[in-house]
């Protein structure tokens, strides 16, 4: 929880300075078990998601603002050591998702949000995880990873995700807010039902989802004066009907080493964002329940994520 701190302490020193509004951001999400743990390298070890997103504002009777946002992602699982020699030493499979997405999320003035998106990619060694966390070995002169010869096999990744926020004005103040969180996935490789709760806890007046950070929101057409400063809480439970970096792809079904799933489970997000001066930055801690059936699998795993965004015109 050192970055944590960091960035709480970071974000007071901004408060005197001005700012305007923008149209457009970029953003950088870094996703990795070292941020929760230096001696933990294991199950979801890393992601990296690269963003732009741009605003079309919305003179309709419910609709305040429409943002059209594309990513590239990259995410990257191993079992709890990446220097495996034999697949029956696996906890689970080792396995790559690389994809581009394009997503919608609409913004209404009763403060709920609706967001949908396609990704298209591939999972297995095309993905390049491999390569890439050797890469990243060498850097912290880590041994190279050799289990990869057993990862997921090579198969097309089509997904359709649906996220759904509904607003609790009756329970909500200026500087405390509460949300009811729904997601919905179906694809290639992920199918889940998620739903849980979604509640920020001001460090001052928080802004309305509709032009907060806590949705990339904040990004507007006209001129505006604001920074934000909140801790926010995220508990879900999620039923996951396929899991292709689990399981394995259905459309290529020649990976040498897969698991079954553990359908139901729970997990946590605790975590900070701030806004000021053209810049956002974020960290959260993620904790969830174990999500496949493996005997040597732990209970619980946790792993970190650190957000940049920037802004411009």
């Amino acid at each position: 929880m050192r970055i944590f701190t960091i960035l709480l302490f970071f974000s007071f020193s901004f408060y005197g300075f001005t700012q305007n509004s923008y149209s457009k951001e970029f953003s950088l999400q870094s996703d990795n078990d070292l941020y929760t743990s230096i001696y933990r390298d294991r199950y979801y070890t890393n992601g990296l998601f690269l963003t732009f997103r741009t605003v079309v504002e919305s003179d309709t009777t419910n609709l305040i603002k429409k943002i059209h946002q594309f990513q590239v992602g990259h995410m990257m699982f191993t079992p709890f050591k990446a220097t495996l020699q034999f697949s029956n030493s696996h906890d689970r499979p080792f396995a790559g998702y690389l994809y581009g997405a394009y997503s919608l999320n609409r913004f209404y003035k009763s403060q709920n949000m609706f967001s949908t998106e396609i990704q298209l990619g591939v999972i297995g060694p095309r993905a390049k995880s491999q390569e890439l966390q050797n890469f990243m070995h060498s850097i912290y002169n880590y041994p190279e990873a050799t289990g990869w010869k057993y990862q997921i096999q090579n198969a097309m990744a089509v997904n359709l995700n649906a996220k759904y926020l509904k607003y609790f004005p009756k329970v909500s103040s200026s500087i405390f807010d509460v949300s009811s969180y729904n997601s919905l996935k179906i694809g290639t490789i992920f199918t889940s039902l998620s739903t849980g709760i979604y509640s920020r806890i001001g460090l001052k007046k928080l802004q309305k989802f509709s032009n907060s950070v806590a949705f990339n929101s904040n990004i507007n057409k006209t001129s505006q004066s604001f920074s934000e400063s909140f801790i926010f809480i995220k508990p879900m439970l999620t039923y996951a009907f396929y899991d292709a970096t689990i399981q394995g792809s259905f459309l290529n079904e020649t990976s040498p080493v897969t698991f079954s799933i553990n359908p139901l489970y729970f997990s946590l997000e605790l975590g900070y964002r701030f806004y000021k001066n053209r810049f956002q930055y974020g960290y959260t801690y993620y904790f969830h329940t174990k999500k496949l059936k493996s005997v040597r699998v732990t209970k619980t795993n946790t792993y970190g994520s650190i957000y940049i965004g920037y802004y411009f015109n």
